[in-house]
């Protein structure tokens, strides 16, 4: 069978595209002289056994050379390092580096070469302000003699997504591009003409489509890191509804186009300070209207979610509300702050630093994370202990003076824990009488042992544990030859800078 001709020039251009540009005859793109080939050797904690850590293993991934003798990279790739190491492509140069920023929730960080000269024939990379849909864009990626390889690829959608964290959600870009596995593409830069269009954090096979973060997302990340100390995206601090059903609307007055109904308002957050309550609706943020979904029609990107407007401001400035509160138009100003690590109860992320816990008997105690339940697996929401994962989602709905949730994580078989086998994942009220808010809390309930035994309150079945005071205290050294204990806690809280 033969092609008719109208379909051959069809069909060679769709093949000049599947070919890397590096193979084309066209010159090479902007950017080479600013990568750099990043190894890192990581060893990530067990939270379900958190004295102890998981075997390390390796991650290749290429960074890419800023103003200032740094190194980007996502945060992923650097994430619970032991030893990260910068290679020169092609060169047998290679020194250690520094993690100097990290930021989980934006997966981006900085790294420093232990010698500064390492980077002195590198061209540090501008960054792209004018991606939009539609345009053209290259992936970055490194044979393994070093030679620079480059797949095209197109911008399809430009939006605000969650970020690997599940922290915050933030600008992101997707392409589509036909990429091929090389040992080095954990992190690859992905550039539009000669700057840096951001970095590549998913990659779909399949469909061959990649999610980026985006450039904006990394220039405000670095203009955060210029101001010490630093602080992350702001965030809003609030859920909202949308306003589609016109029902809906009847019963909160609303003859505005569009608007959002204010769910709920997390504690301490720049939305309570605002002064926004349950059951306003949001009409306009910093003078732009909202529509029934909570997007606005933004200048550069179109429509896109008002959670832009908030995590892409200037740090330390407010945002101006349009609200209506019981059919009354009402002014307010939503100052932009990232959240208060003080009205965290589950953590994101918890990395490069140990898990929290406490030992007592037998009984192993920590405080609930994203990081814990993620012990579970890629489907943690629907295997993990069905009310951690409630308390974890739902954790803006708890009383403001709740804490940390606190609770039993596993029991270790010894003679003080004879009979209960059965009562992990159970969350801890009080010992001893005393309520537990935090770790800290039981290593001061158990000095205050009641007619010899420690009185354990959990939350459903079997309610209550009974230890022996004595011989929990004499079994300690057991525990921890028998478990390879380096200790019976560990109440340090300090993350890396």
């Amino acid at each position: 069978m033969s092609l008719r001709p109208p379909l051959l020039p069809a069909l060679l251009a769709l093949l000049a595209l599947a070919l890397p540009l590096a193979a084309q005859d066209a010159p090479p793109l902007p950017g080479a002289a600013s990568l750099i080939r990043v190894n890192a050797t990581n060893q990530n904690y067990n939270f379900a056994k958190p004295w102890t850590k998981r075997p390390p293993y390796t991650r290749r991934g290429i960074g890419t050379v800023i103003e200032g003798g740094r190194v980007l990279v996502t945060a992923e790739l650097v994430a619970n390092h032991t030893y990260v190491e910068l290679e020169r492509p092609g060169q047998p140069d290679k020194t250690p580096a520094t993690v100097l920023r990290v930021d989980a929730d934006a997966n981006l960080a900085l790294l420093v070469p232990a010698d500064p000269a390492f980077l002195a024939d590198t061209v540090p990379v501008p960054f792209a302000t004018d991606v939009r849909v539609g345009r053209q864009v290259a992936v970055a990626q490194l044979e393994t003699n070093g030679t620079p390889a480059y797949t095209p690829g197109i911008v399809t959608t430009t939006t605000v997504s969650p970020y690997p964290s599940d922290g915050i959600a933030l600008l992101s870009y997707r392409i589509s591009a036909p990429l091929q596995y090389r040992d080095n593409s954990f992190t690859l830069p992905v550039f539009a003409g000669p700057a840096l269009a951001g970095l590549l954090m998913r990659y779909d096979a399949r469909s061959q489509t990649a999610e980026l973060v985006a450039a904006p997302v990394i220039a405000n990340f670095l203009a955060r890191v210029a101001r010490e100390p630093y602080r992350g995206f702001p965030r809003a601090g609030l859920t909202f509804a949308p306003t589609r059903d016109p029902q809906f609307r009847r019963y909160l007055a609303l003859d505005e186009q569009g608007g959002v109904y204010v769910a709920s308002v997390s504690k301490g957050s720049p939305a309570e300070k605002s002064g926004l309550k349950p059951g306003d609706v949001i009409l306009k943020v910093d003078g732009h209207p909202l529509d029934v979904d909570g997007n606005y029609v933004d200048a550069d990107y179109g429509k896109i979610p008002f959670s832009h407007l908030v995590s892409s401001a200037t740090p330390g400035g407010s945002l101006p509300l349009d609200v209506r509160r019981d059919g009354k138009p009402l002014q307010l100003t939503l100052p932009l702050e990232p959240r208060d690590p003080a009205t965290i109860i589950s953590e994101t992320a918890i990395l490069d630093r140990a898990p929290r816990y406490y030992i007592l008997g037998g009984l192993v105690f920590t405080e609930l994370s994203r990081s814990y339940l993620k012990e579970w697996g890629g489907n943690w929401r629907s295997e993990a202990p069905a009310r951690l994962v409630y308390l974890d989602e739902f954790q803006d709905e708890l009383p403001a003076d709740q804490g940390k949730v606190v609770f039993l994580s596993e029991v270790l078989p010894a003679d003080t824990t004879l009979g209960y086998d059965d009562v992990g994942s159970n969350r801890v009220t009080r010992i001893n009488g005393v309520p537990i808010r935090r770790l800290e809390d039981i290593a001061l309930a158990v000095k205050k042992p009641q007619a010899g035994f420690h009185r354990i309150e959990l939350e459903s079945d079997p309610k209550i544990l009974f230890l022996d005071a004595r011989k929990s205290e004499e079994s300690a050294e057991e525990l921890k030859r028998s478990y390879g204990l380096p200790a019976l806690d560990n109440l340090s809280a300090n993350p890396l800078p």
